[in-house]
């Protein structure tokens, strides 16, 4: 069966071959360009990492092949509604030209406040003189953005390539994935995840938790976190869930920092123990242990499909990076269907140079952690509302 046989997320939705004849026709793109960037003192900022540039160039250029005029369109960090010169968009159409010369970039959209306000003027000054519309922008999907719920509503609308290959993906984890399924699911804040967290336990054989969500877990199993982070008003939701008769897999072990000392990339301040579950008062728990690493990627191994967002513990100080390299390694060497959720995981594996590894990696981890939880997203929901969108019936006899 191929990724998109079965998957309900792909009924409806307009891909680029359902786009009327583009030879001669004006599209524009929504893309995720929201790329690093580094300020350099005495000339424009440079991007550091171009590996959402070089996702969408598979639809910019069946675009451009199909004899269309391509003006792509995206934000670029958190500008208040108003042109910030932080978030100039010059760096990002710099690299944009180096790689799609023929493909005009506008300005970063929520420089203007009516993109996150989904302001009907926003839409139409978006889409006039366009003839089509293209989703490529799966890591912004999530959002009722003017740029990705407005424009379907006025042209004849489709997902890009890239959008496409997500829902693919990801949609494998919501169909018939291969048993058992495992999720790996890190990160800080546990309120951040407590809706897909309850949503994977429907889905998953196993659940594995990791970061600084996972001591909200351990304090609900009664363990002194000393001052590790929690959130307390989370703590009730938590032992529900560890009632909920689906194993889920906490830390044995924690690398824990003394009481006052920092932590941070080049930090090397205090002294770095390695506890139980009971961590001692002041001390601050930044990693999971070497007893958990090895208990983790033992149960990754044997997993058919694996999910994993978010990292182990504090990734950028190298005293405690070793959970998630642990997990990464494990990802990589998983015979199963391997997916990293985007976000800090998909740095990490790309930084370890094991994203050769990984099944798919996905260009959105929000966007990844709110399909998985409502089983679909609103930018792909506006597609389907597109004038040319193939019904459901049409489309599984493609």
């Amino acid at each position: 069966m191929s990724e998109s046989e079965g998957n309900p997320l792909l009924e409806g939705l307009p891909l680029l071959g359902d786009l009327p004849d583009l030879d001669g026709a004006s599209v524009l793109v929504r893309v995720d360009f929201n790329v690093p960037l580094r300020p350099c003192a005495d000339a424009m900022a440079v991007v550091t990492d171009d590996f959402r540039i070089r996702a969408a160039l598979p639809t910019l250029e069946y675009l451009l092949e199909a004899g269309a005029r391509v003006t792509a369109c995206t934000h670029l960090g958190r500008p208040e509604g108003a042109p910030d010169p932080r978030w100039d968009l010059g760096p990002v159409r710099e690299e944009l030209a180096r790689l799609a010369p023929q493909v005009e970039l506008i300005e970063n959209l929520r420089f203007d406040p009516g993109e996150t306000a989904n302001d009907a003027g926003f839409v139409s000054k978006l889409v006039n003189s366009h003839d089509a519309y293209v989703n490529d922008a799966f890591g912004v999907s999530h959002r009722r953005h003017a740029s990705v719920v407005g424009p379907p509503a006025y042209l004849p609308s489709a997902a890009g390539l890239l959008l496409e290959k997500e829902i693919e993906s990801l949609g494998r984890l919501l169909g018939t994935p291969d048993q058992p399924f495992v999720a790996v699911v890190g990160g800080a804040k546990v309120a951040d995840k407590i809706g897909v967290l309850k949503a994977l336990l429907d889905h998953v054989d196993a659940l594995v938790v990791g970061g600084g969500m996972a001591f909200t877990f351990l304090a609900a199993q009664g363990h002194d976190i000393g001052g590790s982070l929690v959130d307390r008003d989370r703590i009730d939701e938590c032992a529900a869930l560890l009632e909920s008769g689906t194993p889920i897999y906490l830390p044995t072990d924690i690398v824990a920092l003394e009481p006052g000392a920092t932590f941070g990339c080049d930090c090397n301040d205090g002294e770095v123990r390695t506890v139980g579950t009971d961590i001692p008062d002041g001390w601050q728990g930044l990693d999971i242990g070497p007893e958990t690493v090895a208990a983790y990627a033992e149960c990754i191994a044997g997993a058919g499909t694996v999910l994993w967002n978010g990292p182990m513990g504090v990734f950028e100080d190298s005293r405690f990076s070793a959970g998630t390299a642990g997990v990464a390694a494990a990802m990589a060497a998983c015979p199963g269907y391997t997916v990293v959720g985007g976000g800090d995981s998909a740095a990490a594996v790309d930084e370890l140079g094991l994203d050769h590894e990984i099944s798919f990696i996905s260009t959105g981890g929000g966007a990844s952690l709110e399909l998985l939880e409502f089983g679909d997203l609103p930018g792909l929901a506006a597609l389907r509302g597109a004038s040319n969108a193939p019904s459901a019936t049409r489309r599984a006899s493609l």
